[in-house]
């Protein structure tokens, strides 16, 4: 039999990532004020369509960056060159405003959500572009905050340019070979320039190696940089401005113009359209972005940016798998063929595991998106911002952590059809790995969260909100929620009790899981008391969301594990060691 011939299967497809997403048109209803969300629904409508044509064209177009070093003639030329795709998705990010939309504000605190929202229906098709775009929108942020007037008159607005022609993308130079997430023990040293100043501020030269520095066709970087002593540790680091080519506006296919060598690129598992690369840095010329001695600070608002995006990569993937996964269900025949798989039951429920995760991720991540608009337009109150300072590693180190798993139930979804690479979930699971080390793993945030936690006032912040919560649900909606609500309370009370001083050494996991379980149960509730008291159409799925959250998703392990922790004291630890390297009982 010739293949033309037989069965043929009726091909599946995603051609609206907005308006048949589960989630986001009903959520938008609820955080936008009525004329916002007129003029931002339909944007996202007609992005919709741009998605499902051009911007998918450009994605089969996307291939792996390549690396020329020398010249038939043994030149060092550092010739960078990536494909047709990446650049036309550079492009078609500048001219939807995807880095523009946060600073234009034309709609206040609420621009961020309709960003957010674009990254959301377009991340999955677009190849990783938004790994760039999202340290563009970082450096915009911190030019904003810290630049120099020349900075701000000539740069940041390249940043946040919807003009391809103009625009710049920015890269971020953190991670060095001996300390990774840990930036006090930078080698990078920043040593002032003899002469005057420069036009952009004070001028330094940098030397050093830069380990991963995503995004190297970049036009400008921010780096840490030593400009302390090495005893200092990060006390001693500052922020710079780094241009890859000089003069800074000329178009160049070489960074070496700036005294930045390309080691070599990254030999990643993923994110292959990327060109991450390790950068050799001799006296490359920079400019101080903040004040000296203050590098951590300055590049805190990057951070914040960054995790933001790479949580909105985590749900951005999920929802392409389980956009693929539901419209095979939708044509795919089993039972000789005289039923589909979205007409059975088993499956359906499979499926329904997966909407469910990418449901919580989508109202937790857009949880930390509200709150980061309202701090950059000064509308956040007290409280808020404390509570912010929780949100960003919770949402990106959870969403990292729930969607792989969720992306490999749609994978498998499909049968072995799944497994094969034209439908493009292995390489949104390959993409989607990198959430979750990018930016930091789940142990370097769970860190980072308890540092936060102990400041004064944060955790009283994130206690009023969630008992704010609770209290305020309807009461014709509490009765049908009553076991769910109490098992809500009692984790909440057990919050406490995880970060209560001394912190147990291992507890930060732990509870990290348990704030971020009691976070996207609190949002989830969020919606179904506003979706419950509007009489939304959507308002039983949003109930039942919540409901199948709190008691099957996660929730009583991450209790568990937490009661686990603080049970087995130190003993645990040992057992611990012995179990990854070997040992007995008498040893220990």
């Amino acid at each position: 039999m010739r293949v033309e011939e037989g069965f043929q299967q009726t091909p599946f497809s995603d051609e609206q990532p907005y308006s048949a997403d589960p989630v986001l048109p009903s959520l938008l209803r609820r955080l936008l004020p009525e004329l916002a969300h007129a003029e931002i629904q339909s944007d996202l409508q007609r992005f919709e369509k741009e998605i499902a044509t051009s911007i998918r064209a450009l994605s089969k177009l996307t291939t792996a960056p390549y690396l020329t070093q020398y010249d038939q003639w043994g030149k060092r030329i550092d010739e960078l060159r990536t494909s047709e795709g990446w650049r036309g998705l550079k492009a078609v990010s500048h001219k939807e405003g995807v880095v523009a939309i946060s600073y234009e504000r034309k709609h206040g605190e609420h621009s961020r959500v309709h960003a957010f929202a674009k990254m959301l229906m377009m991340t999955a098709d677009g190849q990783m572009i938004f790994c760039p775009m999202s340290m563009t929108d970082g450096c915009a942020r911190s030019i904003e905050l810290f630049g120099t007037p020349a900075m701000k008159k000539e740069v940041f607005p390249r940043l946040v340019s919807r003009d391809p022609a103009v625009a710049f993308t920015a890269g971020q130079w953190m991670t060095e070979r001996p300390g990774g997430s840990d930036v006090s023990q930078t080698e990078t040293i920043a040593t002032p320039y003899p002469h005057a100043a420069s036009p952009l501020g004070n001028a330094y030269k940098l030397d050093g190696f830069k380990w991963f520095s995503s995004a190297t066709d970049s036009n400008v970087a921010v780096a840490l940089a030593r400009t302390g002593t090495i005893s200092e540790g990060s006390r001693g680091l500052s922020l710079f401005l780094v241009p890859l080519r000089l003069p800074l506006t000329q178009p160049s296919a070489s960074p070496v113009s700036n005294n930045i060598f390309v080691h070599r690129l990254k030999n990643k598992i993923g994110t292959h359209s990327v060109p991450t690369a390790e950068l050799s840095l001799t006296g490359a010329e920079a400019y101080l972005l903040g004040p000296p001695q203050q590098g951590i600070k300055c590049i805190v608002p990057v951070l914040n940016i960054t995790r933001v995006h790479s949580a909105i990569a985590s749900a951005g993937g999920l929802r392409k798998c389980i956009a693929i996964a539901r419209s095979f269900a939708g044509v795919r025949a089993i039972a000789g063929g005289r039923r589909l798989l979205s007409e059975t039951p088993l499956h359906v429920a499979e499926l329904a595991r997966a909407a469910l995760v990418y449901r919580a991720l989508v109202h937790l991540t857009f949880g930390a998106v509200r709150l980061l608009g309202k701090a950059e337009c000064g509308t956040a109150s007290a409280e808020e911002l404390l509570r912010f300072r929780l949100m960003t590693p919770i949402a990106k180190g959870f969403a990292a952590e729930k969607a792989v798993t969720a992306m490999e139930e749609c994978m498998a979804a499909l049968g072995g059809q799944g497994y094969m690479e034209e439908n493009e979930i292995g390489r949104l699971i390959r993409d989607g790995l990198v959430e979750k080390i990018w930016e930091g793993t789940i142990t370097v945030l769970a860190l980072d969260l308890l540092r936060s936690i102990q400041i004064p006032g944060v955790l009283n912040a994130y206690m009023t909100w969630a008992h704010g919560l609770l209290t305020s649900v309807p009461d014709g909606l509490r009765s049908d929620i009553a076991v769910s609500h109490s098992e809500l309370s009692a984790a909440l009370q057990e919050l406490s009790v995880a970060y209560k001083a001394p912190v147990h050494d291992l507890i930060p996991r732990s509870a990290f899981m348990l704030i971020s379980q009691i976070t996207t149960s609190l949002y989830l509730l969020e919606h179904a008391a506003w979706s419950h008291s509007t009489r939304d159409r959507q308002r039983d799925i949003d109930v039942e969301a919540f409901r199948r959250w709190v008691d099957e998703g996660g929730l009583k392990t991450a209790r568990d594990d937490v009661k686990r922790v603080l049970g087995a004291g130190d003993y645990r630890s040992q057992l611990d060691f012995a179990l990854v390297y070997g040992g007995s009982r008498s040893k220990l």
